[in-house]
């Protein structure tokens, strides 16, 4: 209990944080990420259990990655993180899961995810901000990626890459579990060197 309280303190401080930098007020924040402001006051409160889906719109709008919104100050020039280290972000109804694994540093941060997809089992993702960038390449298993509409089938050894800005949707398919490796490359925020 008390790992899930720290884990709150350093988010509601990260979204504090990135809300000022962009100068933007709660309301503001609010009609931008289609988020309450009664979540967000709670969210800066370090009450409540925002979802995966509010995270990524929160990080979307700030221009910052999700694991910027949740982890605390570096620890040192190497990390070293165990995909089981890292509480999953989404759960699937048959058991799939997402955890973000690990944030690089720098102007513009890369995001690197472990997902677990079962057959049938989907997550559907809203369009990110312009400039992000999407790959994933399976390990183990097949999946369907929908990316505006249109399906690509993607098995074990192939990479696929698109730009996030699109809807997306990441489904298991085929008669076994779809192991993949997600990375989300972000642009860099205002303000970033170029």
């Amino acid at each position: 209990m008390a790992e899930t309280e720290a884990a709150l303190r350093t988010l509601a401080h990260n979204v504090r944080a990135a809300r000022t930098r962009a100068g933007l007020s709660l309301d503001e924040l609010g009609r931008r990420a289609k988020v309450s402001k009664g979540a967000l006051v709670g969210l800066e409160k370090a009450q409540g259990n925002p979802n995966f889906a509010t995270l990524v719109r929160l990080a979307d709008t700030l221009g910052v990655s999700v694991s910027a919104l949740m982890e605390g100050p570096a620890e040192g020039r190497v990390r070293v993180v165990s995909a089981d280290a890292v509480m999953p972000l989404w759960a699937g109804e048959k058991g799939g899961e997402a955890r973000l694994v690990l944030t690089t540093s720098g102007p513009a941060p890369v995001e690197v995810w472990r997902w677990r997809l079962e057959p049938g089992e989907e997550y559907p993702s809203h369009p990110h901000q312009s400039g992000v960038v999407e790959t994933v390449s399976v390990t183990a298993g097949q999946m369907v990626l929908v990316v505006d509409g249109t399906e690509h089938a993607v098995e074990a050894g192939q990479t696929a890459t698109f730009d996030g800005d699109t809807p997306h949707t990441y489904r298991g398919s085929g008669s076994g579990t779809c192991h993949l490796l997600m990375t989300v490359h972000i642009p860099p925020g205002p303000g970033s060197p170029a």
